[in-house]
């Protein structure tokens, strides 16, 4: 998989994570998410859709 591929992969999963948390946040507490911790949610979500691209990238020839 070549490098913008995994980018733009991971970059889809940050924003859809971030929403899903923003969401989630809004519907348990009342008040919208701190954008630092969207941020923060996105960049975790990030690591292993990262990792997993990587190793999937290993194993094509």
């Amino acid at each position: 998989m070549k490098l913008w591929h995994k980018l733009i992969v991971t970059v889809i999963a940050m924003l859809v994570a971030s929403f899903a948390g923003g969401r989630l946040w809004f519907m348990a507490f009342d008040f919208v998410m701190p954008s630092y911790l969207a941020g923060m949610v996105g960049g975790l979500a990030a690591i292993p859709v990262w990792e997993l691209l990587r190793r999937i990238g290993n194993k094509t020839p």
